[in-house]
């Protein structure tokens, strides 16, 4: 008797596992991500709406918005005598299309301006989580080795002190120590006046200046960058710092780390193949929430500094109630938390086999 090799059955078995586990669970994460940002569209929308004051004379004047026709005519340009669900679909339509408005402050497209003071907030941002992860990584990791002792006290003191410090205090005493006193850091904004900014590659100017081979301009950027990485660092190295070392501390006590000391291996290779290893699941939570609150709460840092980044066109635009310009700020912070909680699942995914399969 042959066998049958024309059995349909097998082929369908092949295809429930031709969608692997890693991609279902990246595929759900997308969608969840797609449907929150519809949320965030919504919201932002709504509370916009919400907030009091008068929009039109805010972007008329007081003299414009006298007069019944100008205001008629504005009106009947932006749909503002629409109702709310009209002009929240009609707002849907231009997103979609790329369109944010024209910020009724700078007379610019949102866009354009946002084109500018997001990459600004992001190369803050980027510099900061990089100083705070590596220096949060080495001091947690010591205090929780040194659990008890003198070291572990005056690490969780640093840390302590990182948290209780405000941002804008220490802001204002760098500025005033290393600039106006010492004067051995630049003063305020992203470059020195004779300096003109790159060309735009990526909107990062320090990036932008090693793209096009300009060394002086390159050390400039950075230098201008110190302050502000600086304190943005200190709240976050105190944060990190206090909780690496309590996942080190439970990583510590698990029967993988101690085979692998009864084994012989080396300090530093259980270190980073065990203890950090089995511990980066919940430090890489809390650094994807770090990173997005440095992305959204650099106000006034950015104030201090003068940094034409997120935070200053937040507050300019709200001082004025320019609704296109708030909206286009709550849209992209939304953005960005979605865009960190994606990665953050990504990696998930990646490092931890469970998470996916779930």
């Amino acid at each position: 008797m042959t066998l049958d090799k024309t059995d349909p059955r097998p082929s369908r078995r092949s295809n429930k596992k031709a969608t692997s586990p890693l991609a279902s669970y990246l595929l759900r994460r997308l969608g969840t991500s797609v449907l929150l940002l519809l949320g965030v569209t919504i919201v932002t929308f709504a509370l916009t709406n919400l907030v009091p004051g008068d929009p039109i004379t805010a972007a008329l004047g007081e003299g414009a918005s006298n007069n019944p026709a100008t205001v008629a005519a504005y009106v009947e340009r932006y749909g503002l005598d629409q109702p709310l669900p009209v002009q929240y679909l009609t707002y849907l339509g231009n997103l979609l299309q790329g369109d944010l408005g024209r910020s009724l402050s700078t007379g610019r497209a949102v866009t354009a301006d946002l084109a500018v003071a997001v990459p600004a907030t992001i190369e803050i941002a980027i510099g900061a989580i990089l100083v705070s992860l590596f220096v949060s990584v080495a001091l947690g990791t010591l205090a929780a080795y040194r659990r008890g002792l003198v070291t572990d006290q005056v690490v969780r003191v640093v840390s302590l002190i990182g948290l209780s410090v405000p941002t804008f205090w220490l802001a204002l005493v760098a500025f005033n120590l290393f600039f106006l006193q010492l004067g051995i850091a630049p003063g305020s904004g992203r470059l020195s006046p004779q300096l003109s900014p790159p060309p735009t590659i990526t909107g990062f100017h320090t990036l932008d200046f090693l793209l096009n081979g300009d060394s002086v301009g390159f050390v400039d950027a950075m230098a201008h960058l110190a302050l502000p990485v600086f304190v943005l660092s200190l709240f976050t190295v105190g944060l990190l710092t206090r909780f690496i070392r309590t996942s080190v501390l439970e990583v510590l006590d698990q029967d993988y780390v101690r085979a692998a000391r009864a084994k012989g291996l080396s300090g530093a290779r259980v270190v980073l193949d065990y203890v950090l290893r089995g511990a980066s699941l919940p430090i890489l939570t809390v650094v994807g929430i770090a990173f997005g609150s440095l992305l959204s709460g650099t106000v006034l840092v950015e104030a201090v500094f003068a940094w034409p980044g997120l935070g200053t066109y937040a507050y300019n635009s709200a001082t004025s109630l320019d609704l296109p310009g708030v909206m286009g700020v709550g849209l992209v912070v939304g953005v960005i938390y979605l865009l960190v909680n994606f990665v953050v699942d990504l990696l998930y995914g990646f490092l931890d086999p469970r998470v996916r399969l779930g």
